[in-house]
């Protein structure tokens, strides 16, 4: 290795445990041994512009096992990103550009959340199907606009959790040769050597899985790595993986490879004797060699350099492919196509009863042609989601053009790859599973949240009115638990008309995931020129059916149970008890309403209020009041036609006319 190469090599290291000792929390280790990997990608592979984060044709750096985050950032800084050696002081300190685990939106160049060990792994996947995607509808002949590549740096931690295996195994299947993991094999963990836990044969695990398997034995071997990534990037029919056996904490005379450098300081001692070690002054923190500075510069200005290329690539391509150049920068403004307003399809009464699930999939396919930018599918189940777009092929290998994916039995995997094709402007992603296995997602949904990202979850079979299939596949307890996540949008439509709105509402939110929870049964459609159209869905809140006269009482439903009310509705003003019909889609919409909006839904001088769902009552009190009725299920369902289970649980009309009359005194 060339003297000025271990300079810079070492430099990271430094400057990645100067900043864990001055924050006095951290993890020294990972960045120490991994630094050599992290020189040879971000100096002699990768392709990004530091001046131009956004660049859309920029290779994608994920670093996954996020507890390392210092080597990220000691990479952002060194190569000249909008990134101050303050910033770097100021690592873990509140509102710096630093924290703990990387942060999208936050940090110039950090392309995905990381921390939840696994999820970067499987936003890797994302990346690299909606690069796929995208270059296999705008790349021309001689005109590769979109040809880069995904590179990823991950831990034993990462391929310890289930998710990199279901990740793995689609990426395999897929044949994903854009995406390039280095796996940081240091052999430890938090409670040790990973010989206590992880002695499985990872080379011939991803071998299993269709990818190929480069092996380096030495982490320090700035050539051989360099040599692994370009034997991995001419490897273009299958997903590369580079096992590099590293040291944790190198250069640490007494906590290299040893647990201790995983989750603290050095110690001001210990990392003295590792500046010694690595020939750098004991007594100087956060220095960078001029020389080291000046090497990692010149890569980000060689990056400035490739995106001048391409920009006159572009230019050409936009004077060659006018009409793609057009779409592709439309969309890439965040602009939809014209016309889009007008697809979403009007349900009739006379129509007949419709599922949401299916007015969702009518939904789907009527406005698909107007968002190109749109790819989903399910997690095996799309002929129960009503995820297919009947106009488009699969999304396979050799038809990556294609708009239907196929995630397998894998919703936690689907989740976080839902996360990375999102987080590749100007994607747009959904995926379909029922309601109860929104469990194994919920990892990627919060990290989504956290980001301010929109994938669209399509989430069916809502609740115990799924009938046969009784306990394990009945929701009861997740409507609240999704509820509960900030900056998440949940949305139960009550018919077909509000399932359109919903999607229209979902594509047009921007600052976060959404979910819509559907229904299994089909349900009537609500007569529009009866009662007050689906368009108030994007208020959260509104009146259905108001009674002549001041209401004595407030009924609020969602989902199907909007029906129900309906129907309580009338069997009350029979006894001429008068009440006023709430359809309540979204509490997370309603909530963003104004003061004045919600008083004259929620009339504060109508005291009597009950409220409907087929779910935990849980957080309901907030919108009944102490006094109100909470008609939900506190307990977990049993297997039974729908129509039974129901009424054996209190969703009937009758039951719960009697409960209101009895509950407020009628």
């Amino acid at each position: 290795m060339k003297k000025i190469d271990e300079k810079c090599i070492n430099t990271v290291r430094l400057l990645s445990a100067d900043a864990v000792q001055k924050a006095n929390s951290g993890h020294p280790g990972m960045p120490m041994g991994a630094a050599t990997m992290a020189f040879a990608l971000w100096t002699g592979h990768m392709n990004y512009d530091p001046s131009d984060p956004e660049w859309i044709a920029r290779d994608r750096f994920v670093l996954s096992c996020g507890h390392g985050s210092m080597l990220l950032y000691s990479m952002l800084y060194l190569t000249g990103y909008d990134l101050t050696l303050e910033d770097i002081k100021n690592f873990r300190q509140l509102d710096s550009k630093t924290p703990g685990h990387p942060e999208y939106h936050l940090t110039p160049g950090v392309e995905t959340t990381t921390g939840p060990l696994g999820q970067g792994f499987a936003n890797g996947v994302g990346f690299a199907i909606a690069q796929k995607y995208l270059s296999a509808r705008y790349n021309k002949p001689d005109f590769e606009i979109l040809d880069y590549k995904i590179y990823a740096i991950v831990s034993d931690g990462d391929l310890m959790e289930g998710i990199s295996s279901e990740a793995a195994s689609l990426a395999g299947h897929l044949k994903l040769g854009n995406l390039i993991c280095l796996y940081d094999d240091n052999h430890i963990s938090i409670e040790g050597n990973t010989e206590i836990t992880f002695t499985e044969d990872t080379a011939k695990r991803f071998e299993a899985f269709g990818w190929q398997v480069i092996i380096v034995s030495d982490g320090n071997d700035h050539d051989k790595i360099s040599e692994a990534i370009r034997l991995a990037e001419s490897e273009t029919g299958k997903p590369s993986i580079i096992k590099v056996r590293t040291h944790i904490a190198f250069g640490s005379p007494n906590k290299a490879d040893t647990a201790a450098a995983h989750g603290s300081p050095l110690g001001e001692e210990e990392l003295k004797l590792t500046k010694i070690n690595l020939g750098f002054d004991p007594d100087k923190s956060f220095y960078v060699p001029d020389e080291a500075l000046e090497v990692y510069r010149a890569a980000g200005d060689r990056g400035k350099n490739k995106k001048k290329e391409w920009d006159k690539l572009f230019s050409n391509y936009k004077q060659k492919y006018p009409d793609e150049s057009k779409e592709l920068l439309s969309l890439l403004k965040g602009e939809f196509k014209n016309g889009w307003e007008k697809a979403f399809p009007v349900f009739k009464a006379e129509d007949g009863q419709t599922a949401t699930r299916a007015a969702s999939g009518k939904t789907l396919n009527a406005i698909a042609e107007f968002f190109p930018q749109m790819i989903g599918g399910s997690a095996d189940l799309e002929p129960s989601n009503d995820t297919f777009l009947k106009k488009y092929t699969d999304f396979q290998p050799g038809s990556y053009d294609g708009r239907n994916l196929h995630f397998g039995v894998r919703e936690h995997a689907m989740g976080a790859a839902l996360n990375g094709i999102t987080l590749t402007h100007p994607m747009i992603a959904y995926g379909g599973t029922f309601l109860i296995f929104s469990e194994y997602m919920r990892a990627p949904i919060r990290l989504a949240a956290i980001m301010g990202i929109r994938p669209v979850y399509v989430f069916t079979h809502d609740s115990i009115a799924l009938g046969e299939d009784g306990t394990t596949h009945q929701p009861v307890e997740q409507l609240i638990s999704l509820r509960s996540i900030p900056n998440l949008t949940v949305i139960r439509p009550a018919d077909a008309n509000e399932t359109s709105q919903a999607w229209k509402t979902a594509l047009e939110i921007k600052t976060g995931p959404v979910a819509l929870i559907l229904t299994r049964q089909k349900l009537p459609v609500i007569d529009q020129t009866k009662f007050a159209p689906a368009e108030n869905l994007g208020k959260g809140a509104y009146v259905l059916s108001d009674c002549k006269g001041d209401p004595s009482l407030i009924i609020i439903a969602t989902g199907s149970e909007v029906h129900l009310a309906l129907e309580v509705q009338t069997e009350l003003e029979k006894e001429k008890i008068f009440s006023r019909v709430i359809s309540m889609p979204s509490w997370e919409l309603f909530e963003k309403q104004s003061d004045e909006y919600k008083e004259k839904i929620l009339s504060a001088k109508i005291r009597n209020r009950v409220s409907i769902e087929a779910g935990s009552p849980l957080g309901w009190r907030k919108y009944t009041g102490d006094n109100g009725l909470i008609i939900g299920i506190n307990e977990y369902g049993k297997s039974a036609p729908a129509e039974i289970l129901m009424k054996e649980y209190g969703f009937d009309k009758d039951i719960i006319k009697e409960k209101i009359k009895n509950s407020f005194h009628f």
